[in-house]
């Protein structure tokens, strides 16, 4: 999920009843999910879903949720992404984060409203060994991350989104993201949390697109 968060007024930064459980055996955490589709809609045959790490980003490669206001044409485009994701993978801090869209502000405009509600909606697994609890919709993931995501991709089709630089490294490390979109903004920060928490993995380039005046999408899939 890219980086649509509280920025103070303003935000920047999946589709069926999922329930995922974590079972327990000899070798260690597995995940098991069910979802709400039949064969026939899918085809039949069996998908694996994407994992997809996209933020806002500065020109010199930097996130920062406080420094991104996104327009009336790329927050549509996030409450669209939002509403079409099967789920959203969660380090601690991004998920703090984004607690903000369980709350209701009276202020929100009907664009806000329709963000907050996808974002409610979606199924969320939260990567953590400090906290305790999670809100709805939201398991939390404690242990065997690459087993865990492994069941995630292996059991269900779509789009599942890394949310944060720190997971999406660790994802990377695994060989698990399958795709890094890259929202540059008309900024340059200095210094700051870089898109990339590690070495940048060797990508090629499949796509680019203008998402509002001034930003601009790369996408990359691992060479």
């Amino acid at each position: 999920m890219s980086n649509l968060a509280h920025a103070p007024r303003w935000p920047s930064s999946f589709v069926g009843v999922i329930r995922l459980l974590c079972l327990r055996d000899r070798t260690g955490w597995k995940a098991a999910a069910s979802i709400g589709y039949d064969k026939k809609t899918f085809g039949g045959s069996h998908r694996v879903a994407n994992l997809v790490f996209g933020m806002n980003l500065s020109l010199d490669g930097y996130v920062d949720h406080q420094k991104f206001a996104p327009g009336p044409a790329l927050f549509r485009h996030w409450i669209a992404h939002v509403r079409n994701l099967t789920g959203s993978l969660y380090g601690r801090r991004m998920y703090e984060i984004m607690r903000y869209w369980d709350e209701d502000d009276p202020e929100w405009d009907a664009e806000r409203r329709d963000f907050a509600a996808a974002w409610r909606r979606q199924p969320k697994w939260v990567v953590s060994r400090s906290l305790k609890a999670v809100g709805p919709n939201a398991t939390l993931v404690a242990d065997d991350l690459g087993g865990v995501v492994r069941g995630l991709k292996d059991e269900l089709a779509g789009e599942i989104s890394v949310s944060g630089p720190e997971l999406a490294r660790s994802l990377t490390e695994l060989g698990l993201v399958d795709e890094y979109r890259l929202y540059f903004h008309p900024v340059v920060l200095g210094r700051g949390t870089p898109f990339f928490a590690g070495a940048r993995p060797p990508l090629r380039l499949v796509t680019s697109d203008q998402m509002d005046e001034d930003v601009v999408r790369l996408t990359y899939v691992p060479a």
